[in-house]
């Protein structure tokens, strides 16, 4: 079992659990509303697992929210 606290996922696998394009997250990012990527290499990225798991969460109680 991997430790999903520090766990990195590429850009490919947020925009699939997202749904969002990388254009969307990259917006996102910039106006703060999405967790900011972390420099793995000098020409690639990751996120942080559990933040996206996170902020998935969140947009999961805000609708249940809305509905109540």
């Amino acid at each position: 079992m991997r430790n999903t606290a520090s766990a990195l996922i590429r850009l490919s696998e947020v925009k699939y659990r997202v749904g969002y394009s990388k254009a969307w997250i990259y917006k996102l990012i910039a106006q703060g509303k999405f967790s900011a990527s972390i420099k793995i290499g000098s020409r690639s990225i990751a996120f942080v697992e559990s933040e996206i798991d996170d902020w998935i969460n969140q947009r999961i109680a805000e609708s249940r929210k809305e509905v109540a």
